[in-house]
């Protein structure tokens, strides 16, 4: 009888993955699944030159779960226009000075934005279903945006730097390969995971 190794499991994880971010993306990449697991002996895939885009996306949505515990419990709504408005409008500028496309970022960070409130409505559910849950602290939301500010602007950094890449035809294929590689690294929830295609919709020109 064959057994169910952590490898095996792994591979059924982020297979489910896959199907996921190939939807959100609009992907029509086959990615074929083996019937065994690999060899002990493979070798792990190259970094995709789009890992530290999906990377950084997926730790810009690490500080939804704090921008939903400093928001739990107060009067300050999930959606915030003023906020996302001034957000769009750094990316693009910072674009520009980059010399990448701020229509182009300015819709991907639309993704992320929308993808980080994925995650806090998905955190506010699990509160109000399971109150036991629910942080008992508040971050201070001005030092959390500090954080978010930071990363943001790595993001667009490192999409000026694939510009090339993004638009090439293997975008989405290797946008996968990241995806896959971050969702390991970072043992994503099925919530994250959700929220992470999301964020990724946008990312491939072609």
């Amino acid at each position: 009888m064959r057994t169910t190794t952590p490898f095996r499991r792994a591979l059924i994880t982020v297979t489910a993955t896959a199907a996921v971010v190939l939807t959100a993306t609009g992907s029509a990449v086959a990615v074929p699944v083996s019937g065994t697991a690999a060899a002990p002996h493979a070798t792990a895939p190259s970094l995709s030159a789009l890992h530290p885009v999906v990377e950084l996306a997926a730790e810009r949505l690490a500080t939804a779960d704090l921008v939903a515990a400093a928001k739990w419990g107060t009067d300050s709504p999930i959606d915030d226009p003023a906020r996302e408005q001034q957000v769009l409008d750094n990316v693009a500028a910072q674009a520009q000075q980059l010399g990448a496309d701020p229509d182009e970022i300015r819709v991907i960070f639309r993704d992320q934005i929308e993808a980080n409130k994925i995650v806090q409505r998905g955190l506010f559910q699990r509160w109000t279903d399971h109150p036991d849950d629910a942080p008992t602290t508040k971050p201070d939301l001005s030092v959390v945006r500090q954080e978010i500010n930071r990363v943001t602007s790595a993001l667009v950094e490192a999409l000026a730097t694939t510009t090339d890449d993004r638009g090439a035809v293997t975008c989405r294929p290797e946008l996968l390969l990241a995806a896959l590689q971050v969702h390991h690294e970072d043992h994503l929830d099925a919530l994250h995971t959700r929220a992470l295609a999301r964020a990724l919709r946008s990312v491939c020109g072609s």
